[in-house]
């Protein structure tokens, strides 16, 4: 699905990756992790072509999406903040993203009702709470029937219901065989939903498998021991 050879980009003189080789398989779940300035953020942005890499190259399905855009189209993406007009309904942005997209077809109805959003419909956008305009922001994501779903930080503001259902709808999509790419620093968020996991430390993937392969290389009794002890070494 996505292929990722000797990627490397900085900014200015700041080295963010380093020549990252990285291959994420169709119908996988994976979740990039990271402390801040790892390059994650990076990688997911040159895959959505929102930051051109000084050298290497990023394939879907097999062919370079480098100067293109035409490929956006299969991916939906859910960004960490959606900065929502304020002065629009939820109902007025869903149309006029419904426009922004309307080669593909929308299907918004069930999730509107999946996350209980029918009160909210004809309220303005800078009315609504963060949790509320996280759930709008998730509808616009799912609501494209695309093969490639990439998730910046989809727990944000959730209460606990939501979040139930963001699972469940996750682990629908995957059943239709869709490639899902997150990033979360919720690790029992990640270690619930995700298969393998792609770390990154200053540029460089440190890890590339499943949760239960950290645990043994780290030699840690569960998950969130096993990324504190990658940090922890990272920082001595």
């Amino acid at each position: 699905m996505i292929e990722i050879s000797q990627l490397y980009k900085k900014f200015g003189k700041n080295e963010v990756l380093k020549g990252v080789d990285l291959e994420i398989q169709e119908g996988k779940i994976v979740a990039v992790l990271g402390p801040n300035g790892s390059g994650k953020t990076t990688i997911i942005k040159s895959i959505l072509g929102m930051v051109v890499p000084n050298n290497g190259d990023i394939k879907l399905n097999g062919e370079s999406i480098l100067k293109k855009w035409r490929y956006r189209d299969s991916i939906d993406y859910l960004p960490q903040i959606a900065n929502f007009p304020h002065n629009l309904t939820v109902k007025e942005l869903i149309g006029m993203i419904k426009d922004l997209r309307k080669q593909k077809k929308a299907e918004d109805t069930p999730l509107i009702k999946l996350f209980k959003l029918e009160p909210f419909l004809n309220k303005k956008l800078g009315t609504l709470s963060g949790g509320t305009k996280q759930k709008v922001n998730i509808l616009l994501t799912f609501m494209f029937n695309s093969p490639l779903i990439i998730l910046d930080e989809p727990t944000s503001g959730l209460d606990p219901i939501s979040l139930l259902r963001l699972k469940e709808l996750i682990n629908s999509e995957k059943k239709k065989g869709k490639t899902i790419v997150i990033t979360s620093h919720i690790m029992s968020f990640v270690e619930e939903v995700a298969e393998e996991i792609v770390f990154l430390l200053e540029g460089k993937i440190y890890f590339n498998g499943t949760i239960s392969e950290l645990k043994k290389k780290t030699e840690q009794p569960d998950f969130e021991h096993a990324i504190a002890s990658i940090l922890t070494q990272s920082y001595a």
